[in-house]
């Protein structure tokens, strides 16, 4: 039998041992539970449509692949290829959001689609996600080696150079109001606060955080006012339409009860978003109550490892883009899970890895894959 030992030198059994197998092995748990409720749930939604019960799988298998090819390949990076990288999804994230005003693609009252020919659309925002993590922890990390520690409060940290608050904020800001002319509030709030985190990290004062939290409830607070789609759905959001998404969602969760309805589900077969935004009521319909405990446990266990990591990385720039991911992660699974529960209204957010999205399942791995990376060098480089 086949036997691979560390005495072995290749770039391949190097990876092998270095790798935190355990956090990979969570993630590729995740993508099976995505993969089997796509066949579960998506066949109903294909038979309404006339298609066969795996045309959904179908559609997703090419994405499938794709984002385990970046997963692998991602994770076997060098520190300053995944800086290229995140670079090069930083420019292509800004060129798509610039698209969605020249040229955008709306779905469901939002303008935050580009389109790249084919019947292939993607959103600028997810794009953008490996941008907003790694650069983000490599400019706190760059500021703290030129400015010192007090990278806040320092006056030439504030001055106009290149290295310094003002290039990152203007940036920051741009795809933030481009997230609010769309609308899209839901990406507008988790960059918000994931940036929060990553600055809190970094040693932003806890006195500071109050004013994040003031600046992001009054940005809602305008959405609210401003715009008529977000109006619409923060209205719904305290009275629960019968036959509404809502009133599907929580009627799936209820249906399901503790071991699930298997052959008798019928609720996910008529609720809309069912292998995407809602795919959390599909999975307790289909599995119930035990079935999502397994869920939310690996999910939990996820993140468990990427704040061990984080307290435990020797570089400040690995803690600070361990955490930015760890926030993004769970500051995504808050959103979809409360709208399946119908605790927030609908953002549109995907389940990380289970969802039904191309792009979306592509980023994750691309940023899971960086992170696997980079604690493999922070670990092993020694």
């Amino acid at each position: 039998m086949l036997r691979i030992t560390r005495g072995e030198e290749s770039k391949l059994t190097a990876w092998y041992f270095e790798i935190d197998r355990g956090l990979l092995g969570l993630i590729l748990a995740l993508i099976v539970i995505g993969a089997i409720t796509m066949i579960t749930a998506g066949s109903a939604q294909a038979a309404k449509m006339g298609q066969p019960w795996f045309f959904f799988f179908k559609k997703a298998f090419p994405f499938y692949m794709l984002g385990l090819a970046c997963l692998f390949g991602c994770s076997m990076m060098s520190k300053r290829t995944v800086i290229r990288l995140s670079i090069a999804c930083l420019i292509f994230g800004l060129f798509g959001l610039l698209v969605t005003l020249i040229h955008p693609v709306a779905v469901k009252g939002s303008a935050r689609w580009a389109n790249l020919g084919g019947g292939i659309s993607f959103m600028p925002a997810d794009v953008l996600k490996p941008a907003l993590i790694v650069l983000t922890a490599w400019f706190l990390n760059k500021m703290r080696s030129v400015y010192g520690s007090d990278i806040f409060f320092n006056k030439e940290a504030w001055r106009a150079k290149w290295i310094s608050w003002w290039p990152y904020i203007a940036i920051f800001c741009l795809c933030l109001l481009i997230f609010f002319k769309h609308p899209d509030i839901g990406n507008m709030i988790l960059y918000f606060c994931v940036l929060g985190v990553m600055l809190f990290v970094a040693g932003l004062p806890w006195k500071l955080m109050p004013w994040f939290g003031g600046a992001l409830g009054l940005l809602g607070a305008v959405a609210i006012l401003t715009k008529a789609h977000v109006r619409g759905r923060f209205n719904h959001m305290f009275d629960v339409d019968r036959w509404s998404q809502a009133w599907y969602s929580i009627n799936a969760i209820k249906h399901g009860g503790l071991f699930g309805s298997g052959s008798d589900a019928y609720v996910k077969d008529v609720l809309p978003e069912s292998t995407n935004d809602f795919v959390y009521a599909s999975i307790a319909e289909d599995w119930g109550v035990f079935g999502c405990l397994v869920l939310v446990t690996v999910l939990l266990l996820v993140l468990s490892k990427l704040i061990r990591h984080a307290i435990h990385a020797r570089e400040d720039f690995v803690v600070y883009a361990i955490a930015g991911t760890a926030a993004l992660f769970g500051g995504q699974i808050c959103f979809n899970l409360m709208t399946a529960l119908h605790l927030v209204i609908s953002k549109g957010m995907t389940l990380p890895f289970v969802s039904y999205g191309g792009v979306s399942l592509v980023t994750f791995c691309i940023i899971f894959g960086m992170i696997l990376a980079l604690i493999r060098e922070d670990t092993w480089n020694r």
